[in-house]
């Protein structure tokens, strides 16, 4: 699982800072998580293909999460691309987006497939056989939804050297993997337990971008791998959370604690800060394992 950081500040963007984006590697998957301004410079910089973006999550319209979609949708289209693309986002975007190619007079190429929300409950909005996304639902000043990645159960792993001296078929091989005990070739049940390894453990990454501090999405997260949640303002402005519906550093490590997630990522920094390390500082009086998200950073978990 590779997260990398495009943008990860709130409000405007600057010479050097970027308003939110991130793109998740999962399961070879390639999800695109909301979609600022300048988004498609960051991701040429950060040499992430485009073709590989299929599915586009955007928490909700205020424009330092989706003001680079226009860009990006009409850039794929003039690339000549083919493949469909889904974009998950608040009622309204549609509408948005709708009316921007129709008063430029065109159109994509390719297929464009809005996936509206408009639940107040979490929700699950993209399943395959390898990964499902669930909304997180978030409190803040408009309609907005966090999301929940998660890596369906791996299959087990086989000890090739013990599968071929309890003489099992090839054919077996599948149902092994799956958890099942097999029939060798010579009529005996094998354990699966005695032939395989335990699976590499299902990761899942919690996005939760603008929010005030709320307890009600600690259900949802609970024992995520990573959390990534938004710290705008550092606790000598937590009097501005409140009318903006924005958290604190040590507000998000307070929800990464109780929610016993492995690892908070802290982002959305306003720029009214120099110095990010102060987040950090905050944070780790609640809570152990804290990093800084960063323009053009990535992490592998």
């Amino acid at each position: 699982m590779k997260l990398t950081i495009l943008g990860c500040h709130s409000a405007t963007p600057r010479i050097n800072t970027n308003p939110t984006s991130q793109v998740l590697e999962i399961k070879n998957h390639m999800f695109l998580i909301d979609c600022g301004e300048g988004t498609q410079v960051e991701l040429r910089r950060n040499k992430v293909k485009f073709s590989r973006i299929k599915h586009i999550f955007i928490s909700h319209l205020h424009g330092d999460h989706y003001f680079g979609l226009i860009g990006l949708v009409n850039t794929f289209s003039l690339l000549t691309r083919e493949t469909e693309l889904h974009i998950y986002a608040p009622k309204g975007l549609k509408e948005v987006i709708t009316l921007q190619m129709k008063l430029a007079g065109g159109w994509t190429r390719y297929e464009l497939i809005f996936h509206e929300l408009s639940a107040t409950d979490s929700q699950l909005i993209y399943e395959d056989d390898k990964v499902e996304v669930h909304t997180i639902p978030l409190k803040h000043r408009i309609y907005t939804n966090g999301f929940l990645f998660k890596e369906k159960d791996n299959e087990r792993k086989l000890d090739i050297n013990l599968v071929n001296e309890a003489n099992i078929n090839k054919a077996y091989f599948r149902k092994l993997k799956q958890g099942f005990d097999v029939e060798n070739e010579d009529g005996v049940l094998i354990s699966n337990e005695k032939v395989t390894k335990d699976p590499v453990e299902a990761k899942s990454y919690a996005y939760c971008s603008d929010t005030v501090y709320n307890e009600a999405i600690i259900p949802t997260i609970e024992e995520a791998t990573v959390l990534y949640h938004e710290s705008t303002f550092l606790e000598k402005d937590k009097a501005r959370c409140s009318p903006t519906k924005h958290s604190t550093a040590s507000q998000a490590a307070t929800i990464a604690k109780k929610a016993k997630v492995e690892t908070l990522i802290l982002g959305h920094y306003s720029t009214r800060y120099n110095d990010y390390n102060l987040f950090k500082m905050e944070a780790e009086t609640v809570f152990d394992n804290v990093l800084l998200s960063k323009d053009g950073k990535s992490f592998e978990f």
